[in-house]
């Protein structure tokens, strides 16, 4: 006799605020360790974007869209500012440097204060309906 799938789905409280400092945490290490991991946690976040933005807790998803607003921006912004910055011999790494540095301090203490909101918020375990999982 065959055993059809229990019609809830539990989701662990700890499995969610895993889920939405995820972002979170690439940010911080891409920021903080920009070669190579910043062009790595570029393509990755935006998997870890599409995976928990939609999560069946609504906390995770604000988490993760907050953080992914927060480095796009950042790293937008200064790809389009770097197409000016000055190339060739001499101190070509200067406008570079500084770049990081602003992106440094933009990024860094958001960062960090989510990531303390996160880890203070209760995460309760869920019970989601089955069907409405699958249907998404």
């Amino acid at each position: 006799m065959e055993q059809s799938a229990p019609p809830t789905l539990d989701i662990a409280g700890k499995s969610c605020r895993r889920a939405a400092s995820l972002m979170n945490w690439g940010n911080l290490a891409a920021i903080l360790v920009p070669v190579p991991l910043l062009i790595f946690w570029f393509g990755a976040s935006m998997l870890v974007y599409a995976m928990n933005r939609h999560h069946p807790c609504a906390a995770v998803g604000r988490h993760t869209q907050q953080a992914a607003y927060r480095f796009y921006g950042v790293t937008g912004f200064f790809t389009a500012v770097a197409i000016f910055f000055p190339g060739g011999a001499g101190a070509w790494w200067k406008p570079y440097l500084i770049a990081w540095g602003l992106g440094l301090i933009v990024l860094l203490p958001w960062t960090i204060w989510d990531l303390v909101r996160i880890y203070r918020a209760p995460w309760p375990d869920l019970v989601v309906d089955r069907a409405e999982m699958e249907a998404r």
